[in-house]
């Protein structure tokens, strides 16, 4: 009997030796227990955690973008709104667009920017010595590749999601904002949008008691869209990977409620998806595609240190309406956003409260930073608001020597996601272990908080 458990165990071994053997993985793995483990690599000697890292204040923040397709073109245009800023430089693979970026300045009453395109002319951008923060808004490839230049020239970086787009590249970039003690934010608006910050406001206040199942989504269908992309590079992304590969609305604004590497951690994942349906169609037509690797929706569960649970959900085929979830439930109360926002606390649990009682809450619990920015960037703009709040947010903490809303760690935590329930769809949906980016600093702080100035008689730069 001992010979034969020795046999199966030894068997077992071997099986799973040979699994991690085709275990497609930008980084090296290994089996335990079942789980699909990543092999994380050790700190540089002399490199520290840039958890709650704050810099020197900047004055007045001299700004390069790079891109200046679809978001970079909005994002300066915002930024001709918010005060202590300068732009500085622009730069894009098309020339005319850098030229129209500078006449567009000229009308807004600013200085003609340094011009910089072609394929290299990020790196020029990124060597400008009249350059504090790097904002980058180019196709997904270049996001990585850019942001670690940028550090390495001594830039602060804001990048559109999704960040990174391989756990390899979440560890290149952790790894060089912890040597160059610059500050990395993935420019995840949707942590800034009303309904989410003031549900984020409710949670830290209690009202829902503990948070244990949070659901969030991209469901969009892109149909209008595809043709807008310069190359056809999002279309012909999706066409080559499987797996959620763009987590960060959804999950972003759940793991801020839920203080991820702020005294809990994402642990283990598991995903699954369809089959390729309406995507294999429109890669035919507009690529002549045979194959079409991402399925048309796929969910992923992620299990959290102290037991709580993520459900994010990928599709952007749907013939259905937009949809990001946000759903918190909680032992007090439950939140939800999609398809008609409403919150169930009190009394009767089962119901949501009605609008007089939704919209008292709505009140009562508008967040702070919600408060001070709301009608400027109804204003201005950027997805209702949302866009302008979080640049802001970003400027305010660069002139006042803060930590970030979000820094380096939840980039890599929210983007990892792609690679990983990549990982766990092709091996079986086995379980897949989710990486501590923060090398076991993740329950150092307790609680995530908006960094501000403590003693406003003290503060040099308001908001």
């Amino acid at each position: 009997m001992v010979n034969l458990q020795k046999f199966i165990i030894l068997a077992l071994g071997i099986i799973l030796a040979s699994c991690t053997e085709n275990i497609e993985c930008s980084v090296q793995t290994h089996i335990e227990n079942g789980t699909i483990v990543l092999h994380s690599p050790k700190r540089d000697k002399g490199q520290k955690s840039a958890l709650e890292m704050t810099c020197e204040p900047i004055d007045t923040v001299r700004i390069g973008f790079v891109g200046l397709g679809m978001r970079g073109w909005d994002a300066l245009r915002r930024f001709t709104y918010i005060e202590g800023v300068k732009i500085t430089a622009v730069c894009d693979l098309d020339a005319q667009k850098v030229e129209k970026s500078n006449e567009y300045l000229s009308t807004r009453g600013w200085p003609k920017a340094s011009q910089y395109s072609g394929e290299d002319g990020w790196k020029a951008l990124c060597e400008d010595k009249n350059v504090d923060l790097v904002y980058i808004c180019t196709p997904w490839l270049l996001h990585a590749p850019v942001s670690i230049y940028a550090m390495q020239h001594g830039k602060h970086v804001a990048c559109e999601v999704p960040a990174m787009l391989s756990i390899q590249e979440c560890w290149q970039v952790v790894n060089t904002s912890e040597k160059t003690r610059r500050h990395f934010m993935m420019l995840e608006n949707c942590c800034y949008d009303f309904y989410e910050m003031t549900a984020l406001n409710m949670a830290q206040q209690g009202l829902f008691g503990e948070i244990y199942h949070a659901e969030g989504a991209y469901i969009h269908n892109l149909d209008p869209y595809w043709n807008k992309y310069q190359g056809n590079w999002r279309l012909d992304y999706n066409q080559k990977f499987r797996g959620d590969n763009y987590p960060t609305h959804g999950l972003g604004p759940l793991c801020q409620v839920l203080n991820i590497h702020r005294g809990d951690r994402m642990k283990t994942l598991v995903a699954m998806d369809t089959k390729s349906i309406h995507g294999i169609e429109v890669a035919k037509e507009k690529m002549g595609a045979k194959e079409f690797q991402n399925g048309d929706h796929t969910v992923t569960l992620i299990r959290t240190e102290l037991g709580h649970q993520i459900e994010i959900q990928h599709n952007v085929y749907a013939a259905r309406p937009y949809s990001r979830m946000y759903q918190l439930t909680g032992t007090k109360g439950f939140a939800n956003k999609y398809p008609r926002p409403g919150f169930a606390i009190g009394d009767n649990p089962e119901k949501f409260v009605k609008k007089e009682e939704f919209d008292s809450l709505v009140r009562a619990y508008k967040h702070p930073i919600t408060t001070e920015y709301e009608a400027k960037a109804k204003q201005v703009g950027g997805h209702g608001g949302m866009d302008y709040i979080m640049d802001s947010r970003l400027i305010y903490c660069l002139r006042n020597g803060l930590k970030l809303d979000q820094d380096v760690y939840d980039a890599a935590e929210w983007c990892c996601i792609s690679e990983l329930s990549r990982i766990s769809i092709t091996s079986g949906s086995m379980p897949v272990e989710v990486p501590d980016f923060t090398r076991g600093d993740w329950n150092k702080v307790q609680g995530f908080h908006h960094a501000k100035i403590q003693n406003c008689a003290e503060e040099k730069i308001g908001l």
